[in-house]
């Protein structure tokens, strides 16, 4: 497992570097660790770090880096030392990266607006009003299943998604259908030729 410290130093020098570290305040760090921390469940079956994750007001919070950063509130996180990034596996990197890809360039309001409506979140607060505190745990498998639907989103999303799906669509000799399709069919054999 990795310090979560570790983690947010990552996306405060790939904001200072994407010219956004302005825009990288605590709530949005909480957002991308939360983020980070299912996508990693999802590829790895393992959590990123240890910390755990809780359903608060704003969304999802590591308290840990809550309190860690707390300081600075809503201003802008300070631009951290490179000291430890080299220290990151491949994997891991990957995945943050991944993270800060397709999160990273979301306001604070706005990740805060998609974790409300994500299932983890929502489970976790058992229908209590938005507004109402929480310190309710996330649950890991959650995360994780979380991280499974986002792996999916990311794919769809990719540029190279669309082209190739259609080259292989394109590319299969049509036999002729001998019985009707059953439900799932298709999306298993999709499925099959991605994977």
């Amino acid at each position: 497992m990795v310090a979560y410290q570790l983690i947010a130093n990552y996306f405060m020098v790939r904001a200072y570097e994407d010219g956004v570290d302005s825009e990288l305040t605590n709530l949005k760090l909480q957002k991308l660790l939360y983020y980070a921390q299912s996508l990693y469940l999802a590829l790895y079956d393992e959590p990123l770090f240890e910390e755990e994750i809780q359903a608060w007001r704003y969304g999802p919070v590591c308290p840990a880096a809550y309190r860690y950063y707390s300081e600075f509130e809503a201003k802008q996180l300070p631009i951290p030392e490179r000291t430890g990034l080299a220290n990151l596996n491949e994997e891991t990197r990957a995945v943050l990266e991944e993270v800060w890809e397709y999160f990273g360039g979301y306001h604070a309001y706005r990740l805060s607006g998609m974790t409300h409506s994500e299932f983890p979140w929502q489970k976790a607060r058992q229908n209590l009003p938005a507004t109402a505190r929480s310190e309710a745990p996330i649950l890991l498998n959650d995360l994780k299943a979380l991280g499974l639907q986002k792996l999916e989103w990311i794919e769809r999303t990719h540029p190279l998604y669309q082209p190739t799906l259609s080259k292989l669509i394109g590319e299969v000799p049509f036999t002729g259908a001998s019985k009707p399709l059953q439900k799932g069919e298709v999306h298993d054999w999709l499925h099959s030729l991605l994977t």
